[in-house]
């Protein structure tokens, strides 16, 4: 169980070798889930778009190519996934596209009222304080800008339930929990989709 739970403790932080391992794990294995879920974005040519928690990068760059026109700001709390999301998306960096930085979405230093789109794929989890966080995404949007959540389980499932226990600092939150939180910090028009098959759930909100 102790290099287990090493291993897949890297998804709160990943650093060093098992670091780099879950972050090309994620990149690859969270593909399919990740692409359901942008499926259900309904907005219009954002220009400017936050990836919050964005891991290995993937993600920042699918979005870039689903919106070619918008540039993108990735965000980490690990050193080591802001070197493999800078790497990922190296191209887009040289054309003034992406920008990918360190950061605390507690404490965002984005600037307010700016955003048209945050995403935050497979990462509030680890949110700790889902109201003080999502205040935050609530200020770097612009009126009428969009969040999107995109999590592998609905707080419900096996698994989630599983991994939860195993991950210090991992919470796995329910639909409605997330809703809530939402709600507190003035996010309005929520909508939440959960896989016909899956325990995936994602869900968008408005400001």
């Amino acid at each position: 169980m102790g290099l287990f739970k090493n291993f897949v403790s890297q998804t709160r932080k990943p650093a060093g070798f098992l670091g780099e391992m879950m972050l090309n794990g994620m990149n690859s294995g969270h593909a399919k889930m990740a692409d359901w879920g942008i499926s259900y974005l309904n907005i219009n040519n954002p220009k400017y778009i936050a990836e919050l928690g964005c891991g290995g990068g993937r993600n920042a760059a699918e979005l870039l190519k689903r919106y070619s026109k918008a540039k993108v700001w990735a965000v980490d709390y690990s050193p080591l996934s802001v070197l493999k999301a800078t790497e990922y998306n190296k191209e887009a960096i040289a054309d003034g596209r992406c920008e990918i930085m360190q950061g605390d979405v507690s404490n965002l230093s984005l600037p307010k009222e700016t955003f048209d789109l945050a995403t935050a794929f497979e990462t509030v989890y680890f949110w700790g304080n889902l109201n003080k966080c999502f205040a935050e995404v609530f200020s770097i949007l612009n009126s009428g800008g969009c969040f999107m959540i995109v999590n592998e389980s609905d707080g419900t499932d096996a698994a989630g339930k599983k991994f939860e226990k195993i991950i210090d600092g991992m919470r796995v939150y329910t639909a409605a929990e997330i809703e809530r939180a939402l709600k507190n910090a003035g996010f309005t028009e929520i909508k939440t989709v959960h896989h016909e098959k899956k325990p995936w759930i994602t869900v968008v909100a408005k400001k």
